[in-house]
């Protein structure tokens, strides 16, 4: 699974790396996290008809490129409480487009969440206290230094307790789809976030393709590599590029296992 993450890269980066049209949360600045937990909000990527966009009876509306602020959990419309999205923050890329929860999202409203890396932990031989095994964490991130674009679903969830014209009366969230690990990814954990390449991120989002079946294949090399890191990530409460800088020797960190 990928339960947590870093996005540390400015709001006007994005905005330029991701080729975003427009800002849809122009009063909004997450700032950089090194520690994205679910239920947070995060950036996401997508394209979508706003509402202001023209339509002709030739063309219709065009679908914009748009950055998005949404909360990390997918709720579906259907949920009768938005406290699910706390089970749902993963979508298994082998039942994604067939499992009630996502299989909509899938057909018509993908997204991508831009990363720098995410994090997973390795169980290690020894045992810390109480006999439970300990876990050196680990932070997975692409060789060359560049961002990722973990391949995402959103939806829109509508609380009928609040009036519509209410800006708290619907909820915008998200999920990250995972895929089998590999090269050493895998070494860690045997699941890894979904990453779309650049030159099939206007695919991926487009939302007249109501078939992205094609894109569901198991991951080839990714070009990511990993590096022990502070246990300090293990507290959703810890944040700071300090998380992501790699353990030293005699720290009093758990020994590396690769």
């Amino acid at each position: 699974m990928c339960g947590r993450y870093a996005s540390a890269r400015a709001k006007q980066e994005l905005i330029e790396e991701f080729e975003v049209e427009l800002d849809g949360a122009p009063d909004e600045d997450l700032g950089p996290d090194y520690n994205v937990a679910p239920t947070k909000r995060v950036y996401a990527v997508l394209s979508r008809v706003p509402k202001m966009e023209p339509k002709t009876p030739e063309t219709g509306a065009r679908p914009v490129r748009q950055l998005r602020v949404m909360r990390w959990g997918l709720v579906p419309g259907w949920a009768k409480d938005p406290s699910i999205g706390s089970r749902m923050i993963n979508a298994r890329v082998e039942t994604v487009a067939e499992k009630p929860s996502f299989r909509k999202a899938f057909a018509e409203r993908r997204c991508l969440l831009p990363a720098d890396g995410y994090y997973e932990w390795a169980v290690q031989e020894e045992t810390g206290a109480k006999g439970r095994p300990k876990k050196q964490p680990y932070f997975i991130h692409p060789a060359d230094g560049g961002g990722m674009a973990m391949a995402g679903l959103y939806e829109f969830w509508r609380d009928k307790g609040r009036p519509e014209e209410d800006p708290l009366a619907w909820l915008v969230t998200c999920t990250i789809i995972t895929t089998s690990a590999v090269d050493e990814a895998g070494k860690v954990h045997d699941r890894m976030p979904m990453l779309i390449e650049r030159d099939r991120w206007a695919d991926w989002l487009d939302p007249g393709v109501a078939d992205a079946r094609e894109f569901l294949v198991p991951a080839g090399s990714t070009g990511l590599t990993l590096r022990p890191v502070s246990t300090a990530v293990n507290s959703v409460r810890n944040n700071g590029p300090e998380l992501i800088a790699p353990v030293t020797a005699g720290a009093g960190e758990d020994r590396p296992l690769f």
